[in-house]
């Protein structure tokens, strides 16, 4: 198993940029697919960015074109470096991590896009 800690969220004004990131500890960190999800007050769970063990990236509709999700193995973190934030943005963020057979939950980090 591994254990997640996110860390980079806070309150930022539209348009802004922000940097979250996510440690990992407890497995071997590169075998696992890693992603960001997010989950606004009322709203259902939704993928905002994952990368797979391989590098390989897939993005939300909503964040495609601003947004960047990375991988450091040597860190053993993941980062979702966000640009041209929106007010639609504003969310808990959670970082995930998935063996394929397992998925593991941190324990969210609040962004909240407003004047």
């Amino acid at each position: 198993q591994v254990h997640l800690v996110e860390s980079g969220g806070g309150l930022v004004q539209p348009g802004g940029s922000l940097r979250l990131s996510c440690a990992a500890s407890g497995s071997i960190f590169s075998d696992y697919d890693m992603g960001w999800h997010r989950q606004a007050p009322g709203e259902q769970r939704e993928l905002v960015a994952s990368i797979t063990s391989g590098g390989w990236t897939i993005y939300a509709g909503s964040v495609k074109g601003r947004s960047t999700i990375s991988r450091d193995n040597g860190k053993n973190t993941i980062y979702l470096q966000m640009n041209s934030l929106k007010p639609e943005d504003t969310a808990v963020y959670y970082c995930a991590a998935g063996s394929g057979f397992n998925t593991y939950w941190g324990q969210g980090t609040q962004v909240t896009v407003s004047s």
